[in-house]
């Protein structure tokens, strides 16, 4: 089966090219294992950044706790209050940089949050939510806004979606109520 080789001078070229062939392979190997741990590196940095830009996007958002209306001598609706807090998971939301949108039968307005329309109810003073614990009102009034009319009337729907600086967006439908009389100062929307 194996034929021996009797030349002596042949058999001493065989190893050495079997052994130039074979640091080749290595080179090429580790050249490729160099390769394939540089990429792998590189898409795992890629994919943390964009696991906390997603994680971000999904739980930096606001909750929406309560909503009133200010009626006004009309019966109908002259100022929406909103008491928000952060969602749970939520990290710090500066609400100076949140986006309101209004889109209702009277038309619809895109406009920032302006630190003279939020108050501070509960938590840390100014205009950051701090905390799942920090409440803060926030108050729109519909005048203000570039809105069909100066106020909301009865039974009439306006769908408001607040989007945090992080592109989180929470949605909430105000509906007023059908009928409301001269005793209602505030209804519950």
């Amino acid at each position: 089966m194996f034929e021996a080789i009797m030349d002596e001078e042949e058999r001493g070229q065989v190893g050495i090219g079997t052994l130039i062939v074979f640091i080749a392979m290595v080179l090429v190997a580790a050249i490729a294992a160099g390769v394939l741990i540089n990429t792998a590196g590189f898409l795992q940095t890629q994919a943390e950044a964009t696991g906390e830009e997603s994680t971000s996007q999904v739980s930096d958002r606001l909750q929406i706790v309560s909503t009133s209306g200010t009626v006004n001598g009309d019966q109908n609706i002259s100022n929406v209050t909103f008491i928000v807090a952060t969602s749970p998971g939520s990290g710090p939301i500066d609400l100076s940089q949140t986006t309101v949108e209004f889109v209702g039968e009277g038309g619809q307005d895109r406009f920032d949050v302006q630190s003279s329309n939020i108050t501070n109810i509960i938590g840390t003073s100014g205009d950051v939510l701090t905390d799942n614990s920090d409440r803060k009102e926030v108050t729109f009034a519909i005048s203000d806004l570039d809105y069909n009319g100066n106020a909301l009337g009865e039974d009439e729907r306006v769908t408001v979606t607040f989007t945090t600086s992080s592109g989180a967006s929470t949605v909430k439908e105000i509906r007023v109520p059908t009928t409301i009389t001269s005793e209602d100062s505030s209804v519950r929307l």
